[in-house]
């Protein structure tokens, strides 16, 4: 843990670029964990939706605290940065390829654990339960992005607590950002892309360590450059829309 530490020390600026990456990464995947876990409870009565998706939350908890036990296993295997850069870019090829459709519904009746336990619990905890499924999913996949961004367990760590309040906060905040301004979802899938990219190119660092754009890639400017630009990504058209009306966004009432 003090290399860990001494790491962050001795680059600080590199820490919070990588940080702000992970602030990213983790807000946007949560709001693709909070909109299917929304789908999965809308046929449940009103009072229960809300009860169900609290129940998920905790789970959420639990599974992601679970997953940092395993993240010093996982950084030791080099090949998840390139893999979770693949993952990252199959999220928004398949984002831009459905041209922007909405949401596919979540049809729990093809799931073989509501199935099992429906008539056993009821819907209401059939669908707690696999939400619980859901919920253990999401963290691998969650986990499996913060670990393939940093090697810093430290980090690590921060990363998961981060995507734990995005479940809870950022999430949030970002759906209803999107409802008013629905070109930042454009915005936030090339984000995904770029930092998709950015893993993937840990291919030429790992085989060709000691050429210069590897050295420029491993960079604390490269890091800090990254971070400008993905914030860049939706501060800019944010700015022209107030200013300009250019994106389009839905009025206030």
């Amino acid at each position: 843990m003090n290399i860990h530490l001494q790491q962050i020390l001795d680059n600080p600026l590199a820490a919070l670029a990588i940080v702000g990456n992970l602030i990213i990464i983790e807000s946007l995947l949560s709001v693709d964990n909070a909109a299917v876990l929304a789908t999965m409870v809308s046929d449940l009565p009103k009072e229960q939706r809300h009860k169900a998706l609290r129940y998920g939350i905790i789970g959420a908890y639990v599974f992601r605290g679970l997953c940092i036990l395993f993240a010093s296993f996982l950084i030791e295997f080099w090949y998840l940065k390139p893999l979770g850069g693949l993952y990252l870019l199959y999220l928004a090829y398949d984002h831009f390829s459905s041209k922007g459709g909405s949401e596919e519904d979540i049809d729990k009746d093809k799931s073989w654990l509501y199935r099992s336990t429906i008539g056993l619990l009821g819907p209401f905890w059939a669908t707690v339960a696999l939400i619980e499924l859901m919920d253990l999913a999401f963290s691998i996949d969650n986990v499996f992005a913060v670990v393939a961004f940093t090697d810093n367990l430290i980090l690590i760590c921060a990363g998961v607590f981060i995507g734990i309040l995005a479940m809870r906060l950022v999430a949030q905040a970002f759906v209803l950002l999107m409802g008013k301004y629905p070109f930042l979802e454009t915005a936030a899938f090339l984000v995904i892309a770029l930092l998709g990219l950015k893993l993937l190119l840990s291919l030429f660092e790992h085989f060709r360590p000691n050429h210069p754009i590897s050295h420029f890639l491993g960079s604390e400017t490269a890091d800090a450059g990254l971070t400008v630009l993905t914030v860049a990504m939706f501060a800019v058209p944010l700015l022209t829309s107030w200013l300009f009306g250019v994106p389009y966004h839905q009025r206030s009432r």
